[in-house]
């Protein structure tokens, strides 16, 4: 065993920010019926190499909500972080980065969301808590069916 397998990988939080930010109100008129929204939320993560031994990990929501069959608001957040990863293999850093990672950037994104929505005078909007290590392990399965799966016949 080396040394460097035998001291373990280091892994470092080196910054936490936003990336991208939009709210969108399309029409005032929602102002002025009753509130029972739809809401409909998407939640994405993106991973780039930045260096050799960093990382951006890169959390996109975006939360769309309806009322009485329009769209009320659609607020987007890119809350992304840069993580210094070095001497982990593969596939510990695949699940560092699909799923641990994005543990530590879900309260931010959460915050973010709220801070908007609460900004464009809508109640107050949590985001559920996530699960992404079980997101992690689906995505994983999902991606070992696919690749056992026969190729179509042409």
């Amino acid at each position: 065993m080396s040394e460097q397998e035998n001291q373990g990988g280091q892994f470092a939080l080196e910054r936490i920010f936003v990336k991208d930010l939009s709210f969108e109100v399309p029409s005032s008129k929602v102002f002025l019926g009753e509130w029972k929204p739809e809401i409909n939320v998407n939640l994405a993560t993106e991973t780039q190499r930045i260096g050799d031994t960093h990382f951006e990990v890169t959390m996109t929501v975006t939360v769309t909500a309806t009322n009485a069959g329009s769209t009320a608001f659609v607020a987007e957040v890119k809350q992304a972080g840069i993580f210094m990863v070095q001497g982990v293999a593969e596939p510990q850093l695949s699940q560092l980065l699909g799923a641990y990672c994005p543990n530590i950037l879900f309260p931010y994104v959460r915050e973010a969301i709220s801070d908007v929505v609460n900004r464009g005078s809508f109640p107050q909007m949590l985001l559920a808590p996530v699960n992404f290590d079980a997101l992690y392990a689906e995505n994983q399965r999902q991606q070992q069916q696919q690749a056992a799966a026969p190729a179509p016949l042409q």
